[in-house]
């Protein structure tokens, strides 16, 4: 199994990725990638790693994104899950965005904080209304009996909210990571991949270098 899985591997050739392509601001750079992204239209483009630490730990898991803005990446979930009491403790935080056939990568290491109040009212006015009712049912990250006690909260909660408006649960809203720090990688052949990173340095400038691959 172990010679099955280091024979696995691919050749990275369709661009290359130059100085003079990137954007001065690595959010429209972000944004102009994107673009190209969805009109690809590939499954789940908005899909994003997300990585925090507790305790000197990692944890990863895929998280979906929902807007960038001059000030950063945002995205939605519950206060009180694992993340966010990690996101708590330690508001400096990484996503990782992987688009294969386009042979890209983008990470991104910032600050996290939470959006405001109106803004979550926004986003949680939009959602479907069975992800809204699924909202108030999972206490995310907590352990449950068995699928039955979720599907008895879920049929709770529409009870309650039948007819009504589902109004979003304080528990729940939105984050922004503002950004330090990106990478922007191309793959190309014989692994030297090109990856050019953007740095904030004073004044809010950012600084963009080349990076061995």
């Amino acid at each position: 199994m172990n010679h099955k899985i280091a024979n696995i591997r691919c050749e990275y050739s369709l661009k290359g990725l130059h100085e003079s392509d990137l954007d001065k601001n690595p959010l429209n750079q972000f944004n102009k990638w994107f673009d190209e992204v969805l009109k690809s239209e590939l499954s789940e483009p908005n899909a994003m790693l997300l990585s925090t630490v507790s305790n000197g730990r990692p944890t990863g898991r895929i998280v979906l994104l929902k807007g960038v803005d001059e000030t950063g990446f945002s995205f939605y979930t519950n206060y009180e899950s694992k993340k966010g009491k990690e996101i708590e403790e330690n508001p400096q935080v990484a996503i990782t965005f992987f688009w294969k056939e386009l042979e890209r990568q983008v990470r991104i290491e910032g600050k996290i904080e939470k959006t405001s109040a109106e803004e979550s009212d926004d986003y949680f006015a939009i959602r479907p209304r069975g992800s809204q009712i699924g909202a108030w049912v999972s206490h995310q990250s907590e352990k449950i009996e068995n699928r039955e006690f979720l599907e008895q909260k879920q049929k709770d909660f529409e009870a309650k909210f039948e007819g009504q408006t589902v109004s979003r649960p304080p528990h729940w809203g939105g984050y922004r990571i503002i950004p330090h720090y990106a990478e922007f990688w191309q793959g190309r052949p014989s692994r030297l991949h090109d990856r050019l990173a953007y740095t904030l340095s004073e004044g809010n400038v950012w600084k963009i270098e080349r990076l061995s691959p």
